[in-house]
């Protein structure tokens, strides 16, 4: 299969990073004119540890989600089939505790929140199926970075092959699937 775009996906579990948190964040926030501004332009600063923000944040949400070795199982077996069905090429996956990475490949140029949104809808899906039901596994939306190269595909499967603590890690092998 021939990939005319390469994407990094990138997201968390429900409620285990929310804005405000001391590790920073990619969020809205209102400036001095009370206007939103979007802390998340590759290369600059992000926000960090806004604690008011961090508590109303917690008061919002629901119990964080925390995923287990099975549900990473689960989660990795469905970005397979959810790739395979729609013609798309999975490079890597890396699931933690607390979010997910994956390298994927697709044909033409579909908008990157439609990939994003079929991996963790049909996620969603089957973890509902196997663990029974919840409202949200997921954040809303993620990061959505383009890769513009061959250099920089490998680099990112590189990343999400080297993540600490993972769950479960997967890498395509051109000469064949294994898992890494």
């Amino acid at each position: 299969m021939t990939c005319d775009r390469y994407w990094l996906l990138t997201w968390t579990t429900y409620a285990t990073w929310l804005p405000g948190d001391a590790r920073g964040f990619v969020s809205n926030v209102a400036d001095n004119d009370s206007r939103g501004i979007r802390f998340n332009t590759p290369g600059t600063p992000y926000l960090q540890d806004v604690r008011p923000l961090r508590r109303f944040a917690a008061e919002q949400s629901a119990e964080s989600v925390w995923l287990t070795s099975d549900q990473a199982r689960v989660v990795l077996e469905q970005f397979r089939e959810t790739a395979m069905v729609r013609g798309w090429v999975l490079f890597a996956v890396a699931v933690m505790r607390n979010h997910i990475h994956l390298v994927v490949g697709v044909p033409g140029d579909p908008e990157p929140e439609d990939l994003l949104r079929d991996f963790k809808s049909y996620a969603s899906r089957r973890l509902n199926q196997r663990f029974g039901r919840r409202d949200r596994w997921w954040t809303q939306s993620g990061s959505k970075r383009k890769l513009p190269s061959q250099d920089a595909v490998t680099a990112a499967v590189r990343y999400v092959k080297n993540q600490e603590h993972p769950l479960i890690v997967w890498t395509f092998d051109v000469s064949g699937e294994r898992p890494a």
